[in-house]
This record gives C-alpha cells, sequence and structure tokens, in this order.
C-alpha cells in the first residue's frame, strides 16, 4: 500500500468505527494527511532518531557487501556513501530482519534504533549512522497517538502527556514531507532539532535511488511557524532540483516499502 503501512490503516478504520478510542503509531509509518474525522494529539517524547547498522560498521563492511534493508531512503543513502554495496530487500518486523543477516547471508542491516531499543535489542547495533549523511524518516523516533475529532473528554485526559517541543519537530518534518507530496516509498529524510533559545533547526535530504544525486538543506524559526518552516525548507530543496529527483523516481512506478 502506498503512503503507510497496512496495519496502521486497519488501526485507523477501526478508530473510525469507534471500535477503539485511541491509537498509537509509528508516526512515520503516517500519511501526512489525517482521514476524515481523526486527529493527531501532540506526541509523548521521541526516542533516538537515527538508523543503526546491524552486524557491522561502514567501514568494517568489505567491498561489496550485502546489507539489508527495504526502505528506499536507506538504499539511497546507503549507496550515496558506499557505491559498491549490494542492497538486499528485506521486509518484515524488527527481530525476522535480524535473522535475515544469519539466514540470508547478509553482512548487516539497517534498521531504527527507535525499534531496537523498544525491544530491548540495543545490543544488536553496530554502528549508530551520523545524521548528516543518514537523515530519517520524517516523524522517526516519534509516536503518533491517533483520536477521533471532536473527542473532548479524551483529550483531556491525554492533554498532559503531549510534548510539545517534539510536536513542532514532527510538524516541520511531516510538513515538508507534504509539500515535496512524498511518503515512505521515496529518499527523503529530515529531522527537526529545538535549540536552547526554543527556536526550531530542521535539516532534510532528498537522494536519488542510485545515490549518485543528493540535495540537502537546513532552515531555523521560531516553534510556532513549524509548519511554515518545512514548506519554506521544501520549496529550497525544490529549488535545488529535488522535484527532478523524485519526479524521476515515480516516473518509474515508484519503489516499495
Amino acid at each position: 500500500m502506498s503512503g503507510g503501512s497496512a496495519f496502521s490503516s486497519a488501526q485507523e478504520a477501526a478508530l473510525s468505527r469507534g471500535e477503539v478510542d485511541v491509537v498509537v503509531h509509528s508516526l512515520k509509518d503516517l500519511p501526512t494527511a489525517n482521514p476524515p474525522g481523526l486527529t493527531l494529539l501532540p506526541p509523548p517524547g521521541r526516542e533516538d532518531v537515527r538508523d543503526a547498522l546491524c552486524g557491522s560498521t561502514l567501514a568494517g563492511l568489505r567491498k561489496g557487501a550485502r546489507v539489508g534493508t527495504g526502505a528506499p531512503r536507506r538504499v539511497a543513502q546507503l549507496l550515496a556513501v558506499r557505491p559498491d554495496l549490494e542492497v538486499v530487500p528485506i521486509r518484515g518486523n524488527v527481530p525476522p530482519r535480524l535473522k535475515k543477516v544469519e539466514t540470508m547471508g547478509l553482512d548487516a542491516v539497517v534498521l531504527a534504533v527507535a525499534g531496537l531499543r523498544r525491544l530491548g535489542l540495543e545490543d544488536a547495533i553496530g554502528e549508530l549512522l551520523p545524521l548528516d549523511l543518514f537523515p530519517p524518516s520524517p516523524g522517526q523516533g516519534a509516536l503518533g497517538v491517533q483520536v477521533r475529532e471532536g473527542d473532548a473528554e479524551l483529550a483531556v485526559i491525554l492533554s498532559g502527556v503531549g510534548d510539545l517541543a517534539v510536536d513542532a519537530q514532527v510538524r516541520a518534518e511531516r510538513a515538508l514531507l507534504a509539500e515535496l507530496h512524498g511518503g515512505c516509498s521515496v529518499p527523503v529524510g529530515a529531522y527537526a532539532e529545538t535549540g536552547a533559545g526554543g527556536d526550531l533547526l530542521l535539516y532534510a535530504q532528498v537522494t536519488s535511488l542510485d545515490g549518485a544525486r543528493r540535495v540537502s538543506g537546513s532552515l531555523s524559526g521560531p516553534t510556532g511557524d513549524a509548519e511554515k518552516i518545512g514548506a519554506a525548507l521544501a520549496a529550497e530543496l525544490i529549488g535545488q532540483g529535488a522535484r527532478s529527483i523524485l519526479d524521476g523516481i515515480r516516473g518509474r512506478g515508484g519503489v516499495g516499502r
């Protein structure tokens, strides 16, 4: 399914039907637009946003090493840094992906640090990948708390759970993604940080699937302008050629997750 996971879509459908009252997602799996009648509350904090290489380090990978990942963004970023690598598509939950190092004869796999830590599998991390070369999916490490619009009682109950600084970060990241008309099937990486003075700094990168072209940039501004910052940085990236990269991918039919 394009633009999100089938599991998240099933959860949203149950929420819309009133079968459940709150759904907690991995925010990076959600499309940038909420289904009608549903809304996101501020996330409760955020885990480490980085990706991790499990099974080796980048420097330790032999020439032509086989690295597993099913994410187009990770494929593109790996090839931009190590064009000699053979990237092998893998799918499934975190534990099965880790096991593929042995079952498929891979040298390493790339996974989100957040998922590994939440499952108590942090010992599997061989290297934390640097953010300047491997910016994560927008919203990575954050939880998406979704409720029905107009459910005032739940909004009050959950009002103290959300982290407003994290909320501004993910709103900027998702606004950038929306402006680029991207989803989890395109190689867009972005992350925002809140500075000591309270301003928001957003960094983003768009990479061609073969890793040969990269455009990147950063922009800062008041936390209250999170969506404006995301949209403005997206416009800057488009001016650098991001649109042609993304259109080229879509023109070939896109790629799967």
